[in-house]
């Protein structure tokens, strides 16, 4: 499974050959370094560890300065690893983006959501709430209303939709097709939207 990390740069639209026209995400993509390669000897399973976005020394724990110096690049703010063959990879190697997908692959991409914070029913499930300003309703518009449970079982069910954390959850977007690589700004151009924020990083597996 081949793979590269990447940042959410936005959303544009683009023509197809028939001349429709086509929402699409640009995505940095690369470049990325090889930082580790594990095998089943040393670490029990095989998995190349690939890192992106150069950061600061002075803003990298001491243990992982060491971790970059020693496969001999500068300190990165993701790493994360794939499940890619080993002997093909050394530490220290350059991935680029264009050595990694072509024009057609589709490709499935990792990210987090966008956190809302503590969120009530109407925003987080879509309920209608109590509804109606009559009958001397007051300050309930956007409430649960009823939970439904009486003297029997005296409790609220575990899982029930209520108000609680909104977002921020790891989401993955499947069979998004690569419509354009700008190898010389390393820039990827996929169908359709892809999770989190502008700036966002990302995961895109082939």
């Amino acid at each position: 499974m081949a793979g590269i990390l990447g940042r959410k740069l936005g959303m544009t639209s683009v023509f197809d050959e028939s001349r429709r026209n086509i929402a699409c995400t640009l995505v940095e993509a690369g470049p990325c370094f090889v930082t580790q390669v594990k095998t089943k000897e040393t670490d029990g399973y095989e998995a190349v560890q690939l890192a992106f976005d150069e950061k600061k020394e002075k803003n990298t724990t001491k243990p992982m300065v060491g971790h970059f110096r020693k496969a001999g690049i500068k300190p990165m703010r993701l790493v994360r690893e794939f499940k890619l063959n080993p002997a093909e990879y050394k530490p220290g190697q350059e991935i680029r983006l264009e050595n990694v997908f072509d024009v057609g692959d589709f490709v499935d991409v990792v990210g987090y959501t966008k956190g809302r914070g503590f969120a009530g029913v109407v925003k987080r499930h879509n309920f209608a709430g109590v509804g109606g300003q009559t009958h001397g309703q007051h300050n309930r518009l956007r409430h649960p209303g009823s939970m439904g449970a009486c003297s029997f079982p005296s409790r609220v069910f575990k899982g029930k939709r209520l108000a609680g954390r909104y977002g921020n959850e790891r989401v993955t977007i499947q069979n998004l097709r690569v419509i354009q690589i700008i190898p010389e700004k390393n820039v990827l151009v996929l169908s359709g939207a892809v999770p989190g924020p502008n700036g966002g990083y990302l995961i895109i597996n082939k």
